[in-house]
Protein backbone atom coordinates (compact mmCIF):
# COMPACT_ATOMS: atom_id res chain seq x y z
CA UNK A 1 0.00 0.00 0.00
CA UNK A 2 1.15 3.45 -1.09
CA UNK A 3 2.05 6.00 1.57
CA UNK A 4 0.36 9.62 1.57
CA UNK A 5 2.52 12.04 -0.02
CA UNK A 6 3.89 14.43 2.87
CA UNK A 7 4.66 17.09 0.54
CA UNK A 8 1.51 17.65 -1.36
CA UNK A 9 1.10 20.77 0.35
CA UNK A 10 1.61 24.61 -2.02
CA UNK A 11 4.25 26.20 0.24
CA UNK A 12 1.68 29.46 0.25
CA UNK A 13 -0.37 27.58 2.67
CA UNK A 14 0.75 28.90 6.26
CA UNK A 15 -0.06 26.93 9.51
CA UNK A 16 -2.07 28.99 11.60
CA UNK A 17 -1.43 25.95 14.13
CA UNK A 18 -0.07 29.15 16.71
CA UNK A 19 -3.95 30.38 16.50
CA UNK A 20 -5.44 28.58 19.64
CA UNK A 21 -9.08 27.61 18.81
CA UNK A 22 -10.81 25.40 21.35
CA UNK A 23 -9.85 25.93 25.12
CA UNK A 24 -10.29 22.59 27.46
CA UNK A 25 -13.40 24.70 29.03
CA UNK A 26 -15.48 24.87 25.81
CA UNK A 27 -15.31 21.16 24.89
CA UNK A 28 -18.14 20.21 27.08
CA UNK A 29 -20.57 22.45 25.23
CA UNK A 30 -18.71 22.55 21.48
CA UNK A 31 -22.26 21.93 19.79
CA UNK A 32 -23.56 24.49 21.29
CA UNK A 33 -20.56 26.87 20.99
CA UNK A 34 -22.11 30.30 19.22
CA UNK A 35 -19.17 30.63 18.09
CA UNK A 36 -18.10 26.95 16.86
CA UNK A 37 -18.43 27.96 13.20
CA UNK A 38 -15.32 30.47 12.93
CA UNK A 39 -13.50 28.13 15.69
CA UNK A 40 -13.81 25.32 13.80
CA UNK A 41 -12.64 27.41 10.26
CA UNK A 42 -9.63 28.33 12.52
CA UNK A 43 -8.87 24.88 13.55
CA UNK A 44 -8.91 23.08 10.43
CA UNK A 45 -6.80 25.89 8.57
CA UNK A 46 -4.39 25.67 11.20
CA UNK A 47 -4.31 21.50 10.54
CA UNK A 48 -4.65 21.72 6.50
CA UNK A 49 -1.29 20.98 6.04
CA UNK A 50 -0.99 17.37 8.29
CA UNK A 51 -4.68 16.74 7.56
CA UNK A 52 -4.16 13.96 4.90
CA UNK A 53 -0.98 12.00 6.73
CA UNK A 54 -2.93 12.50 10.09
CA UNK A 55 -5.96 10.92 8.31
CA UNK A 56 -4.48 8.00 6.61
CA UNK A 57 -2.28 6.96 9.59
CA UNK A 58 -4.75 7.24 12.39
CA UNK A 59 -7.76 5.70 10.25
CA UNK A 60 -5.01 2.62 9.55
CA UNK A 61 -5.43 3.63 6.04
CA UNK A 62 -9.32 3.23 6.23
CA UNK A 63 -11.01 6.48 5.48
CA UNK A 64 -9.89 5.99 1.73
CA UNK A 65 -12.63 2.33 1.56
CA UNK A 66 -15.45 4.41 3.30
CA UNK A 67 -15.00 7.01 0.93
CA UNK A 68 -14.91 4.64 -2.10
CA UNK A 69 -17.88 2.67 -0.58
CA UNK A 70 -19.78 5.85 -0.13
CA UNK A 71 -19.19 6.92 -4.09
CA UNK A 72 -20.36 2.85 -4.70
CA UNK A 73 -23.59 4.00 -2.40
CA UNK A 74 -24.37 7.43 -4.34
CA UNK A 75 -24.68 5.18 -7.55
CA UNK A 76 -23.68 8.19 -9.78
CA UNK A 77 -24.67 7.87 -13.33
CA UNK A 78 -23.41 8.92 -16.20
CA UNK A 79 -23.66 12.62 -16.94
CA UNK A 80 -24.90 13.35 -13.43
CA UNK A 81 -23.52 16.36 -11.11
CA UNK A 82 -22.47 16.00 -7.87
CA UNK A 83 -21.73 18.03 -4.89
CA UNK A 84 -19.02 17.19 -2.26
CA UNK A 85 -19.96 19.74 0.67
CA UNK A 86 -16.87 20.17 3.39
CA UNK A 87 -14.69 18.57 0.78
CA UNK A 88 -11.61 19.40 2.73
CA UNK A 89 -8.81 18.78 0.80
CA UNK A 90 -10.56 16.85 -1.80
CA UNK A 91 -10.22 12.96 -1.29
CA UNK A 92 -14.24 12.18 -1.54
CA UNK A 93 -13.91 15.02 -4.54
CA UNK A 94 -11.07 13.09 -6.25
CA UNK A 95 -12.95 9.55 -5.72
CA UNK A 96 -15.95 10.57 -7.15
CA UNK A 97 -13.77 11.62 -10.23
CA UNK A 98 -11.94 8.41 -10.23
CA UNK A 99 -14.82 6.17 -9.47
CA UNK A 100 -17.69 7.47 -11.73
CA UNK A 101 -18.67 8.72 -15.07
CA UNK A 102 -20.88 12.23 -13.28
CA UNK A 103 -20.12 15.05 -15.67
CA UNK A 104 -19.43 17.68 -13.19
CA UNK A 105 -17.96 17.52 -9.42
CA UNK A 106 -17.81 20.10 -7.33
CA UNK A 107 -16.16 20.37 -3.76
CA UNK A 108 -16.69 23.23 -1.49
CA UNK A 109 -15.76 24.42 2.08
CA UNK A 110 -15.19 26.97 4.07
CA UNK A 111 -11.60 26.89 4.75
CA UNK A 112 -9.13 28.16 2.29
CA UNK A 113 -6.36 26.19 3.90
CA UNK A 114 -7.80 23.07 3.00
CA UNK A 115 -9.06 24.19 -0.43
CA UNK A 116 -5.31 25.27 -1.08
CA UNK A 117 -4.42 21.89 -0.96
CA UNK A 118 -7.16 20.46 -2.50
CA UNK A 119 -6.31 22.78 -5.74
CA UNK A 120 -2.63 21.58 -5.60
CA UNK A 121 -3.69 17.93 -5.45
CA UNK A 122 -6.16 18.37 -8.18
CA UNK A 123 -3.27 19.70 -10.32
CA UNK A 124 -1.35 16.76 -10.38
CA UNK A 125 -4.82 14.30 -11.40
CA UNK A 126 -4.83 13.48 -14.92
CA UNK A 127 -6.55 15.90 -17.67
CA UNK A 128 -9.43 14.00 -17.78
CA UNK A 129 -9.98 14.00 -14.61
CA UNK A 130 -8.86 17.55 -13.38
CA UNK A 131 -11.40 18.95 -16.04
CA UNK A 132 -14.68 17.74 -14.19
CA UNK A 133 -13.36 18.81 -10.65
CA UNK A 134 -13.98 22.24 -9.56
CA UNK A 135 -13.54 23.57 -5.81
CA UNK A 136 -15.01 27.08 -4.63
CA UNK A 137 -15.15 28.30 -0.65
CA UNK A 138 -18.64 27.86 0.74
CA UNK A 139 -20.43 27.14 3.80
CA UNK A 140 -22.73 24.11 4.04
CA UNK A 141 -25.49 26.58 5.69
CA UNK A 142 -25.71 28.86 2.67
CA UNK A 143 -24.81 27.35 -0.35
CA UNK A 144 -24.34 29.26 -3.49
CA UNK A 145 -26.37 26.73 -6.19
CA UNK A 146 -29.69 27.17 -7.54
CA UNK A 147 -32.75 24.72 -6.45
CA UNK A 148 -32.25 21.23 -8.08
CA UNK A 149 -28.58 22.07 -9.75
CA UNK A 150 -27.36 18.30 -8.30
CA UNK A 151 -27.96 14.80 -8.22
CA UNK A 152 -25.98 13.80 -5.44
CA UNK A 153 -24.78 16.11 -2.81
CA UNK A 154 -21.59 14.00 -0.17
CA UNK A 155 -20.46 15.34 2.91
CA UNK A 156 -17.59 13.24 4.42
CA UNK A 157 -16.37 13.84 8.35
CA UNK A 158 -18.23 17.20 8.15
CA UNK A 159 -21.40 17.16 9.47
CA UNK A 160 -20.54 17.56 13.42
CA UNK A 161 -18.39 20.39 12.59
CA UNK A 162 -21.25 22.67 10.82
CA UNK A 163 -23.04 25.12 13.26
CA UNK A 164 -26.11 23.95 12.84
CA UNK A 165 -26.61 20.70 11.08
CA UNK A 166 -30.42 20.72 10.19
CA UNK A 167 -30.04 23.74 8.20
CA UNK A 168 -26.77 22.31 5.99
CA UNK A 169 -29.39 19.55 5.93
CA UNK A 170 -32.25 21.58 4.80
CA UNK A 171 -29.65 22.68 2.05
CA UNK A 172 -28.89 19.49 1.07
CA UNK A 173 -32.03 19.02 0.08
CA UNK A 174 -32.91 21.83 -1.59
CA UNK A 175 -30.24 21.49 -4.23
CA UNK A 176 -30.94 18.07 -4.83
CA UNK A 177 -32.88 17.52 -8.09
CA UNK A 178 -36.14 15.22 -6.98
CA UNK A 179 -34.61 11.50 -6.71
CA UNK A 180 -31.12 12.78 -6.18
CA UNK A 181 -29.06 10.75 -3.24
CA UNK A 182 -27.87 12.40 -0.18
CA UNK A 183 -24.29 10.35 1.10
CA UNK A 184 -23.13 11.20 4.38
CA UNK A 185 -19.94 9.80 5.60
CA UNK A 186 -19.47 10.39 10.18
CA UNK A 187 -17.58 8.71 12.27
CA UNK A 188 -19.89 6.68 15.16
CA UNK A 189 -19.58 4.70 18.39
CA UNK A 190 -19.12 1.37 17.82
CA UNK A 191 -22.26 -1.25 19.49
CA UNK A 192 -19.74 -4.33 20.79
CA UNK A 193 -18.61 -3.19 24.09
CA UNK A 194 -14.80 -4.36 24.06
CA UNK A 195 -14.53 -2.06 20.42
CA UNK A 196 -16.24 0.46 21.82
CA UNK A 197 -13.77 0.85 24.45
CA UNK A 198 -10.71 0.34 22.83
CA UNK A 199 -11.98 3.29 19.82
CA UNK A 200 -12.65 5.40 23.16
CA UNK A 201 -9.44 4.67 24.75
CA UNK A 202 -7.58 5.00 20.97
CA UNK A 203 -9.46 8.35 19.75
CA UNK A 204 -9.67 9.97 23.73
CA UNK A 205 -6.19 9.12 24.58
CA UNK A 206 -3.30 8.24 22.06
CA UNK A 207 -4.70 9.79 18.89
CA UNK A 208 -5.15 13.49 20.16
CA UNK A 209 -1.01 12.70 21.66
CA UNK A 210 0.03 11.72 18.15
CA UNK A 211 -1.83 13.79 15.92
CA UNK A 212 -0.95 17.19 17.93
CA UNK A 213 2.29 15.70 17.49
CA UNK A 214 2.27 15.18 13.44
CA UNK A 215 0.53 18.46 13.10
CA UNK A 216 2.94 20.45 15.81
CA UNK A 217 -0.73 21.66 16.32
CA UNK A 218 -1.83 24.18 19.25
CA UNK A 219 -4.77 25.19 18.44
CA UNK A 220 -6.84 22.30 20.40
CA UNK A 221 -8.20 20.75 17.02
CA UNK A 222 -7.70 17.11 18.08
CA UNK A 223 -8.81 17.35 21.32
CA UNK A 224 -12.59 18.67 20.01
CA UNK A 225 -12.44 16.20 17.21
CA UNK A 226 -13.12 13.08 19.55
CA UNK A 227 -15.18 15.17 21.68
CA UNK A 228 -17.10 16.02 18.72
CA UNK A 229 -17.52 12.32 17.69
CA UNK A 230 -18.53 11.25 20.91
CA UNK A 231 -21.45 13.93 21.88
CA UNK A 232 -22.95 14.53 18.03
CA UNK A 233 -26.01 12.81 17.24
CA UNK A 234 -26.62 9.12 17.31
CA UNK A 235 -27.62 6.97 14.03
CA UNK A 236 -31.25 7.08 14.85
CA UNK A 237 -31.09 11.16 16.06
CA UNK A 238 -28.94 11.51 12.28
CA UNK A 239 -31.89 9.34 10.37
CA UNK A 240 -34.79 11.40 11.79
CA UNK A 241 -33.20 14.93 10.85
CA UNK A 242 -32.46 13.62 7.32
CA UNK A 243 -36.22 12.47 7.82
CA UNK A 244 -37.33 15.59 9.42
CA UNK A 245 -35.45 17.42 6.13
CA UNK A 246 -37.98 15.45 3.92
CA UNK A 247 -35.55 12.77 2.37
CA UNK A 248 -37.27 9.39 1.89
CA UNK A 249 -35.12 6.17 1.76
CA UNK A 250 -33.07 7.05 4.97
CA UNK A 251 -30.93 3.99 5.64
CA UNK A 252 -27.48 3.81 7.65
CA UNK A 253 -24.58 1.34 6.90
CA UNK A 254 -21.94 0.77 10.19
CA UNK A 255 -18.37 0.08 8.89
CA UNK A 256 -15.51 -1.29 10.70
CA UNK A 257 -17.08 -2.57 13.08
CA UNK A 258 -19.02 0.81 13.75
CA UNK A 259 -16.72 3.31 13.84
CA UNK A 260 -17.93 4.68 10.51
CA UNK A 261 -21.33 5.44 9.71
CA UNK A 262 -22.61 5.86 6.00
CA UNK A 263 -26.40 7.38 5.82
CA UNK A 264 -28.33 7.63 2.41
CA UNK A 265 -31.27 9.42 1.93
CA UNK A 266 -33.62 10.16 -1.10
CA UNK A 267 -34.90 13.49 -2.38
CA UNK A 268 -38.54 13.31 -3.01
Amino acid sequence: MDMPETKQQPESVRSESDTPAWNEGELDSLHSNADKHDKVQAMFNAIAQSYDLNNRVHSLWRDQAWRKRAVVSANVQPGEAVLDCACGTGDLTQAFAKGTQAERIVGSDFTAGMLEIAEHKRSKLHQSLADRIEYLQADAQALPFEDESFDVVSIAFGIRNVQTPEKAIGEFYRVLRPGGRLIILEFGQPSFAPMRWFNNFYCGTIMPRTATWIARDTSGAYKYLPRSVASFKTQTEMKTMMGDAGFGEVSSRSMTMGICNLYRGVRS
